[in-house]
């Protein structure tokens, strides 16, 4: 069997029962890198123009070779190509077999374009703040290793351990500007030659498959983590910029005084619950927000420490958490009034302009001459 012959097939049926509901046809994989063995499928894909393309999808075996004819959404392709998700080859290197108008190929030919313009060197940081969040989803699977106990079998460390390697093994693509352009196990060529990637990863990969003993899988699994978050807090470290309010700090102010009122309401009643979570939120929300002005980019939220805060502290702004070890919440209403006034001294001596008015005259006087 040609598997061709059954993509010919696929795309007669389209033009004839879908016309104007599919928008892409395109196959990927090992056909599409030339490295298809006999029992290689033919990896396709179609993006849907419209809700009814979503029933072309449909899954069969011919001469014992297994197919999936499956949709992938123009939203979800968009979110492969900003590596947000970590199929990006299939948009970067897939061929087309079917395409609906110029139109839909001058927007995949974006995707694409996309994908080159975001593994620029400008775009650095945004791809190891994408690392971060891929790492973020590994914590899920140390903590369930954390807490098994002897009941557990290989099979389940095994199974966690692999949800740690393939996490941890997409954030070192995105640290190093790439993606991986065939499936795991078969891209050990491309993890040993990224320039970025703990010294040890190929013993922590040999351990978590190879390994027997659980105390070893586990260990490596914990380390590997702690070592790939050390490349990911050093490289937002090289990325700090100078420090910027005036843009980056913009209306935040203006937002931030609607929730600091709300605190000081809270302290009026004595309503202790919605001061413990509003309190505790506005004094880390301003922590982040002044560190990402100073630097220009955000916190890691995965360190132990919290060393974002001391921006807030040497602005000389008023800690609140502390004031919630006592009913009378007073002291915590003194405490916002300050911080809400210190802020905005604050910021403005840092160039922040705030959008404060006396009346509605001077807020429409505003307004005509933002025409």
């Amino acid at each position: 069997m040609n598997v061709f012959d059954v993509s010919e097939t696929i795309v007669n049926h389209i033009r004839s029962a879908y016309p104007e509901d599919i928008a892409i046809v395109a196959y990927y994989g090992s056909y599409a890198q030339g490295t298809a063995t006999k029992r290689s499928d033919l990896d396709f894909f179609f993006i849907p123009a419209t809700s009814n393309g979503y029933r072309a999808s449909v899954q069969f075996i011919i001469d014992d070779i297994g197919f999936d004819f499956w949709p992938i959404s123009w939203e979800r392709a968009e979110r492969m190509a900003s590596f947000k998700e970590p199929q990006t080859t299939i948009i970067a290197d897939c061929k087309l077999l079917y395409v609906r108008s110029d139109e839909d190929c001058e927007r995949f030919m974006k995707l694409r374009n996309t994908i080159s313009t975001l593994q620029e060197p400008k775009n650095t940081l945004k791809l190891v703040e994408e690392a971060e969040s891929e790492l973020r989803n590994v914590y899920v699977h140390l903590y369930k290793l954390s807490r098994a106990g002897d009941s557990e079998t290989i099979t389940f460390y095994k199974t966690e351990a692999h949800g740690v390697l393939t996490k941890v093994l997409q954030c070192l693509a995105l640290l190093n500007r790439t993606y991986f352009t065939k499936g795991f196990g078969k891209n050990k060529e491309q993890i040993v030659q990224l320039p970025l990637k703990p010294a040890n990863l190929e013993s922590y990969m040999n351990t978590i498959m190879h390994g027997s003993l659980i105390t070893d899988i586990v260990q490596a699994c914990e380390q590997l983590t702690a070592d790939t978050l050390e490349l990911v807090v050093a490289q937002k470290g090289k990325h700090s910029g100078a420090p910027s309010y005036s843009d980056r700090m913009k209306g935040f102010y203006e937002e931030e005084k609607a929730v600091l009122d709300k605190i000081m309401t809270a302290c009026e009643m004595n309503d202790y619950e919605t001061a413990f979570f509003y309190s505790i939120h506005t004094q880390d929300e301003v922590a982040r927000f002044l560190f990402f002005a100073e630097t220009g980019h955000w916190p890691c939220c995965l360190t132990a420490n919290s060393t974002y805060q001391d921006v807030y502290k040497r602005a000389g702004l008023p800690e609140l958490v502390p004031l919630l070890g006592s009913r009378d919440l007073s002291q915590l209403q003194a405490a916002v009034q300050r911080l809400s006034y210190l802020l905005e001294k604050y910021l403005q001596s840092k160039g922040v302009v705030i959008n404060r008015f006396q009346s509605i005259e001077q807020f429409e006087a505003f307004l005509k001459k933002q025409r």
